[in-house]
């Protein structure tokens, strides 16, 4: 994997998207902790340029996210990948494991990627439409008009992608730390989701976001027998 860095290409990819996506909910961002309808849409109507731009914005790092974790998933290798000739390779690179242990852990660590990356993109088209209605009736978004069904449909597969990233993170050797905080995420954000049918989705991109900028950093351990 040394050669062309795939995952710390993807990570650049999710953490390029997770900063867009913030960058884009900036512009007006008391509107969404301001509880008068009037006061949104006076705050909104003042900042209306700086408000659609950043829809547009918020859109390009909706999209970028799973993009990146759908490169993620391509860079993991699995159980096909691994050579079944020539010298054994150095187990000491990932204690505890056997050849074939470690494949097929690989095996399920690229299934539950490829599960996450489908999850997040399933999910982007929903909020992509969310954020085109509040661009184009920023009256019908102060005064809270409209289905919450999209909203609440990519919320449910973000959540469903965060215990699948958690999956696929137990899977490789990566630090626990980083699997578990995926992993714990996704019955935490689903709890509240049922509870308050709301959740502010920054809280999604802290997580996605913190994955990737890992993924740029990390350096596996048998990266030069792959």
């Amino acid at each position: 994997m040394s050669g062309n860095h795939p995952y710390r290409r993807a990570g650049a990819v999710i953490v390029a998207g997770t900063v867009v996506w913030f960058v884009g909910i900036s512009p007006v961002s008391r509107v969404y902790i301001t509880p008068d309808d009037a006061e949104r849409l006076r705050m909104l109507t003042a900042g209306q340029r700086g408000w659609i731009v950043g829809q547009h914005l918020t859109a390009v790092g909706t999209v970028a996210v799973p993009v990146g974790f759908a490169a993620f998933a391509q860079a993991v290798q699995d159980k096909s990948a691994v050579p079944k000739q020539g010298p054994a390779p150095d187990k000491s690179t990932v204690p505890g494991r056997s050849t074939s242990s470690g494949s097929a852990s690989r095996g399920r660590a690229k299934k539950w990627a490829f599960a996450a990356s489908a999850a997040l993109l399933a999910g982007a088209p929903f909020f992509v439409s969310s954020l085109a209605r509040r661009a184009s009736d920023i009256e019908g978004f102060a005064y809270r008009r409209g289905s919450s069904a999209p909203f609440l449909a990519y919320s449910g597969l973000h959540v469903v992608a965060l215990a699948a990233l958690g999956g696929s993170l137990l899977s490789l050797p990566t630090k626990r730390w980083i699997a578990v905080t995926a992993a714990a995420s996704a019955p935490v954000y689903g709890a509240i989701l049922v509870a308050k049918k709301d959740i502010p989705p920054l809280f999604f991109y802290l997580v996605e976001g913190t994955i990737g900028a890992y993924l740029m950093a990390w350096k596996e351990p048998d990266s030069k027998a792959a």
